[in-house]
């Protein structure tokens, strides 16, 4: 994956009616219309999200007869979730870290003692 594809996706991800779209694309294919339903918010400006996460890959549009159903494409997202894997081991690694120190300083005295 690209740089830029990788900026597309965390782009289209930034914002939280993306997110939910996507989520309700994970469940299956959705017309403008059907995406449109929870969001407080015209078809136009659902069209526009849709544009976004079209560019970035993440959705693709399909047809079936009148309707012009949006399909998830998962692809960039694992390769999102691969980039974030590499953070996710930093901070696991940290975490291990920071166990054993607390281990080691729980088997030691207490430094001062009675005063």
């Amino acid at each position: 994956m690209t740089r830029n594809r990788l900026d597309d996706t965390f782009a289209a991800l930034a914002d939280p009616t993306r997110r939910a779209i996507l989520t309700r694309l994970a469940a299956g294919e959705a017309t403008v219309a059907e995406l449109a339903k929870p969001f407080r918010m015209s078809q136009p400006a659902v069209s526009k999200h849709l544009k976004v996460l079209e560019t970035a890959g993440l959705i693709a549009r399909g047809r079936d007869a009148q309707r012009r159903p949006r399909r998830l494409v998962a692809k960039p997202l694992q390769a999102a979730a691969d980039w974030l894997d590499g953070y996710r081991r930093f901070w696991e690694e940290s975490f291990g870290r920071l166990d054993a120190l607390l281990d080691e300083l729980k088997d030691q005295p207490p430094a001062g003692g009675p005063g």
